[in-house]
């Protein structure tokens, strides 16, 4: 049912649509703040996500098992995906249904930005940049800038 409301909702067209997927994440999500943004099309696959506040969610993202730090924004586009592990092979090869890997929570730290068409499978530490089209298989610490595929660290507090 969760699921069927999740898609429902992010379909849900202008400001009337913002406002209604944010009550719906506000009573189901871990965690979500009334002061956030949720844009069209844009859906959380696991209510064990957590939305801080003022973060802003861009159109047509999925975000899965979740924890996005207050005032992050993320742009369109964008996969947060519940780990690197969600399927695995077996020993002839066959691959496994999703309630066969292992799923873990990915966490986005405070104050970050996630650029359009990102990938982010591992955790994105607090004030971090990461680059339109990167794809996150690794942790990347705070206050960096990464870009890429696979994405490493440009630029750190330290180098600016």
């Amino acid at each position: 049912m969760y699921t069927i409301c999740a898609h429902t909702y992010a379909m849900a067209p202008g400001l009337v649509g913002d406002y209604l997927r944010i009550a719906f994440y506000r009573l189901t999500l871990s965690e979500c703040s009334l002061s956030s943004c949720v844009s069209f099309g844009s859906f959380f696959a696991h209510p064990e996500a957590r939305l801080g506040s003022r973060a802003y969610v861009g159109s047509f993202c999925i975000i899965g098992k979740a924890v996005i730090g207050e005032h992050t924004q993320i742009a369109s586009g964008v996969q947060i995906l519940s780990g690197r592990r969600q399927h695995s092979r077996n020993e002839e090869g066959h691959i496994s249904g999703v309630g066969d890997g292992v799923l873990t929570t990915v966490t986005i730290g405070a104050h970050c930005w996630i650029g359009a068409g990102a990938i982010v499978m591992a955790d994105v530490g607090p004030g971090t940049t990461i680059g339109a089209g990167a794809v996150v298989t690794h942790p990347i610490p705070a206050k960096s800038v990464a870009v890429g595929n696979p994405a490493r660290v440009v630029r750190t507090a330290a180098q600016s």
